[in-house]
């Protein structure tokens, strides 16, 4: 046990994390050159599209210093907000963390979200500054920085190149040397879950880290937050490429536990294991389930393909136990779901996710967040779908979630992104120069003004230069109302949302207008309107499709045409009366697109 060193990397998106790992298990010849990849440990193909990491990871290593053989275990963490609740699993598995920062770019949001919650778990933290070979790397002032804005001593940072391969070996006696070796206090095995997927052929397989006593093969195992017992059936050591047997995992080590379950909702991560023969006294603190910030109505474009779209979820649920989804119908788009995300970048990696590997084509409705509805009889309703909004007169106020937002900015953007901050109703707690030349930011924001175009809003102002991270805050009272879209006198329950009473005027005529130029014409008049309740607060006409009536005329008397136009114009009404208007699939994406 003395020999084990548990450890993370921590870092902002694009800071050299996978390349680090890769380097690392290169050094350790945990994998042969010729099956080498570049980041090995993203298994998904998007992953390495986007160059982030969705799913973590770990990897056992062997290395030898000074004469001595030491196990590593490297827990990899996402590096993305949304999957924050993995990341605080998995240094809740670690007795120390690599913070890696680029060299060229200094410290950014993320990494300051991540470093705290490094330094609650309590753990040994390595600075270490990445791309030192770039030609704008300035390691001097990136220390500078690490000590002005996280407190960390950085006189023994680790400069490294790990696409150069330079200061790996460093690194490695560092890690050897200053991390702590895990400590055991009992006898009784207590395992943490920090995370868990399904195998086509194995089953939901748990990732475990053993702090006290010995899990053996053929255990009989009890989950204590579940209250449910197991078998164990195979015990394996985590490798990207072909995890090791063995038949025990013993304090202090990390393993991947073989359970044969065919639903990964029976394995939470958080969870504790223990034996059921000998229980643990009390579970490993700090277990909560995963919570769905944000939510989006997803239909099939085939409404026929309601039961694959179905089977896809839940296979993807099998992989990914933080959604959750159920069923529900518009009458705009037929049968779909309701699924709730951890954050927007996840709602986007879930559905392309399903468009892929399930060939569905999909189409998802704004995404909202879920409001807390005090009604007049003084019971509070959850919602998450504006259609749900129950009427105003039993409505006594609604409360909507903040977060904690912080943003890291040149100075030079600063006036652009104070002024995109205040339309957004945010609220200024924290301002401070970490150099002459950047800023950090802290604002309390609705998450409803985040979820739509808000980063993507930040990345343009800022020319792609600021990092934005958030956590969630807590509930506030908030003046909000539900503006619907009428198409022809008809609600269009997709198109609905919850908006600001001050901004519902502005987004109202926004919407009409940008569905005026989607709505195909026909052959009648179609009339968009936006309205609160039963008030209409804007319009707009879509002209009707003129049908050429008077063309068989040839010549002839005036009153034969005439005839035939009055007679148009009755057809006219009467359509207009009955007449149902089919909107296009650009129509429910350009509530997306609003500004």
């Amino acid at each position: 046990m003395q020999n084990i060193r548990n450890f993370s990397i921590i870092a902002h998106i694009d800071h050299g994390k996978s390349t680090l790992a890769d380097c690392l298990i290169t050094t350790c010849n945990a994998i042969e050159q010729r099956k080498m990849s570049k980041q090995v440990m993203d298994t998904m193909d998007i992953e390495k599209e986007r160059g982030i990491t969705i799913k973590a990871q770990s990897v056992r290593l062997n290395y030898i210093h000074n004469n001595e053989e030491y196990i590593l275990n490297l827990i990899d963490t996402p590096g993305h907000v949304d999957f924050s609740y993995e990341v605080s699993r998995s240094l809740a598995s670690c007795e120390g963390a690599l913070l890696v920062v680029d060299a060229s770019q200094g410290v950014q949001a993320q990494t300051i979200a991540n470093v705290y919650m490094a330094l609650e778990h309590d753990l040994e933290i390595i600075p270490v500054i990445n791309k030192i070979d770039l030609p704008a790397a300035n390691p001097d002032k990136v220390k500078a920085e690490i000590e002005h804005i996280i407190g960390i001593d950085c006189s023994n940072a680790i400069l490294v190149s790990a696409k150069a391969q330079i200061g790996i070996k460093e690194l490695l006696a560092a890690i050897c040397e200053r991390i702590p070796a895990p400590k055991s206090k009992d006898n009784k095995l207590k395992a943490l879950i920090y995370d868990s997927w399904f195998d086509s052929y194995l089953g939901a397989l748990a990732l475990v880290r053993v702090y006290d006593g010995c899990l053996n093969k053929n255990d009989e195992i009890y989950l204590m937050h579940e209250g449910v017992k197991h078998s164990v059936l195979d015990l394996k050591y985590p490798h990207p490429l072909n995890p090791l047997n063995t038949n025990s995992i013993k304090a202090g080590e990390i393993g991947i536990v073989v359970l044969g379950l065919k639903d990964i909702s029976q394995i939470s991560v958080g969870d504790t294991i223990t034996l059921n023969s000998n229980k643990a006294d009390e579970a490993i603190a700090g277990f909560a389930k995963a919570k769905a910030f944000v939510f989006a109505g997803i239909y099939p474009i085939d409404t026929d393909k309601f039961e694959d779209l179905r089977d896809a979820l839940d296979k993807l649920k099998l992989n990914d136990s933080s959604i959750s989804y159920e069923p529900e119908t518009s009458l705009a788009l037929g049968f779909g779901f309701r699924v709730g995300f951890l954050g927007l970048l996840h709602m986007e990696v879930i559905k392309e996710r399903l468009e892929r590997e399930f060939n569905l084509d999909l189409i998802a409705t704004a995404p909202s967040v879920t409001y807390e509805v005090n009604l007049t009889d003084g019971s509070i309703l959850n919602i998450q779908n504006p259609s749900d909004l129950p009427p105003v007169n039993k409505i006594d106020f609604i409360k909507e979630p903040y977060v904690k937002a912080t943003i890291i900015t040149p100075n030079e953007f600063l006036g652009n992104l104070i002024t995109l901050l205040n339309n957004r109703r945010a609220i200024q707690t924290k301002m401070d120069y970490i150099t002459p030349e950047r800023v950090l930011l802290e604002y309390d924001i609705p998450m409803n003004e985040i979820v739509m175009d808000f980063y993507d809003k930040l990345k343009s102002l800022t020319k792609g230069y600021a990092s934005f991270d958030y956590e969630f805050s807590d509930y506030r009272i908030g003046d909000l109302v539900k503006l619907d879209i009428k198409v022809a006198g008809e609600a269009v329950d997709a198109l609905s949302i919850i908006v600001p009473n001050s901004k519902a005027l502005a987004k109202g005529r926004d919407l009409v207008k940008a569905m005026k130029e989607i709505v195909p014409r026909q052959l009648f008049e179609v009339a968009i309107q936006a309205s609160i309740g039963n008030k209409i607060i804007a319009r707009e006409n879509v002209k009707s499709m003129g049908k050429n009536v008077t063309a068989k005329c040839y010549g002839g008397d005036i009153t034969r045409k005439r005839k035939l136009l009055e007679k148009q114009k009755e057809g006219k009404k009467r359509m207009k009366a009955i007449g149902k208007v089919s909107l296009p699939q650009e129509a429910f994406l350009s509530i997306l697109k609003i500004d």
